[in-house]
C-alpha cells in the first residue's frame, strides 16, 4: 500500500482549492460561450446561448434568429471549440503525467516520440493522397492513429531488448532515437513532395482545426475518455514517483506495470489529438506548470485542474488563430507556440528569481 501520508508532503495551494476549481471552470464556460459566438459572422453571446439551449434541449424559441445563424452555431463553431477542448484537455494531462512519472519539469506529452510518428503517419497520408473509402475525410487521422500506437509498441519492444527492468530513462532514449528517426523521414517525404501537397503537409505540421466537424469529434472522443479516466487513475501513484522510482517501489506502487499503463493512456491520448489537430506545441508543457502554480503538486488536484486549464487554454488559441487576422486563419501551432513560450520564459525567470 502507498503511504497517504506521502501525499501530505506535496505542495499546496496558496488559494482555497473550491475557488480555483470554481474560477477555472468559470473561465472554461466563458471560453465556450466566447468561441462559439466569435469568427467571421459574430453573434451575440445572448443569441448563441439560446441557440444552444434550443438545439440542444429543446428549451425556448429562437424563430426571431436567422437559420443560417444557427447552422454556423450547431455545424460549425461547436463541433470545432469541442474539439479544442478535448485535444487541449488530453495533450496537458498527458504532460503532467509525463512530468509527475519523470520527475523532470521539462517533459511533455512529446517526450515519449509518438506524437512524432503521429505526425509521420499523418504525413504519408499526405503525400501519397491515402483515403478509407467509407470515410474519405478520417484518412490522414487513422494513419496518424495507427503509427502513434506501432511506435509505442516498437518502443517498448526496443526498451524491453535493451533493459528487461524498463526504466523510464531507457524508455525516454529509445523514444527520442524513434522521434528523430521519423523526424529525419518527414524531412524526406516533404523534400520530394510536389508544391500542392508541400503546403497542405506544412499546414498540418503547424496545427489547425480547421474544417473539423462533428465526426471528427466521434472519432477521437471515446479515445480521449479512455485515456483521460485511465490517467486520473493513477494520481497516486505519481504522487509516490515524486519521490523517486526506487522508494515508489519501497512503499508498494509496482513501478514497472504503473509506469507501462501510464505511457500506454499518454500514447493513446497523444495519438489521436495529432491524428485531428496536427501537431501542437507547449500545451502540454506550460499549462501542468501553470497549474502546479496554482493548486500545488498533489496530481489528485492537479490533473483534474490541468484538464480544466488546458481545455480553457486550447479554446482561447483556437480563438485567436481564426480571429485575430480573419478572414484569414492562423495554424494553431503558431499562436500556442507564441504564448507558450513567453508563458514559459515568464515561469522560468520567476522561479530563478526566488531562489535568489
Amino acid at each position: 500500500m502507498i503511504d497517504m501520508n506521502e501525499e501530505k508532503k506535496a505542495k499546496r495551494s496558496v488559494w482555497p482549492d473550491h475557488i480555483v476549481f470554481l474560477s477555472f471552470f468559470a473561465m472554461l464556460i466563458f471560453a465556450f460561450l466566447l468561441s462559439v459566438s466569435v469568427g467571421s459572422v459574430d453573434v451575440s453571446l445572448s443569441d448563441t446561448v439560446r441557440i444552444l439551449l434550443n438545439k440542444t434541449f429543446g428549451i425556448g424559441n429562437i424563430s426571431d434568429i436567422p437559420e443560417s445563424l444557427s447552422v454556423i452555431i450547431q455545424q460549425v463553431r461547436l463541433p470545432r471549440v469541442i474539439l479544442a477542448a478535448l485535444v487541449g484537455a488530453a495533450l496537458s494531462i498527458s504532460g503532467t503525467s509525463m512530468q509527475g512519472l519523470l520527475r523532470n519539469p521539462l517533459a511533455d506529452s512529446s517526450t515519449l516520440g509518438v506524437s512524432s510518428c503521429a505526425a509521420l503517419g499523418a504525413v504519408l497520408a499526405i503525400s501519397v493522397g491515402f483515403q478509407l473509402p467509407q470515410f474519405p475525410y478520417f484518412g490522414i487521422a487513422a494513419m496518424s492513429i495507427l503509427f502513434a500506437f506501432a511506435s509505442f509498441i516498437v518502443i517498448m519492444a526496443l526498451s524491453y531488448q535493451i533493459d528487461r527492468n524498463l526504466s523510464t530513462n531507457t524508455i525516454i532514449l529509445t523514444g527520442v532515437i524513434i522521434s528523430m528517426f521519423a523526424g529525419s523521414i518527414i524531412s524526406f517525404v516533404v523534400s520530394i513532395s510536389g508544391e500542392e501537397r508541400l503546403k497542405s503537409i506544412v499546414f498540418w505540421t503547424m496545427g489547425s482545426f480547421s474544417g473539423r466537424g462533428w465526426d471528427y469529434v466521434g472519432l477521437i472522443t471515446p479515445f480521449v475518455v479512455v485515456g483521460i479516466i485511465g490517467l486520473l487513475r493513477y494520481s497516486t501513484e505519481l504522487n509516490a514517483f515524486a519521490l523517486g522510482e526506487e522508494k515508489a517501489g519501497y512503499i508498494g506502487v509496482n513501478t514497472k506495470r504503473v509506469k507501462i499503463n501510464i505511457l500506454v493512456f499518454v500514447s493513446i491520448l497523444v495519438g489521436v489529438s495529432v491524428s485531428v489537430s496536427g501537431t501542437i506545441a507547449f500545451v502540454g508543457l506550460v499549462i501542468p506548470h501553470i497549474t502546479r502554480m496554482l493548486i500545488g503538486s498533489n496530481h489528485k488536484k492537479l490533473m483534474p485542474l490541468s484538464l480544466i486549464t488546458g481545455a480553457t487554454f486550447m479554446i482561447f488559441a483556437d480563438l485567436v488563430s481564426r480571429t485575430v487576422l480573419r478572414p484569414s486563419e492562423l495554424p494553431i501551432g503558431v499562436v500556442t507556440s507564441l504564448i507558450g513560450s513567453v508563458i514559459f520564459i515568464y515561469i522560468f525567470y520567476s522561479q530563478r528569481q526566488k531562489q535568489y
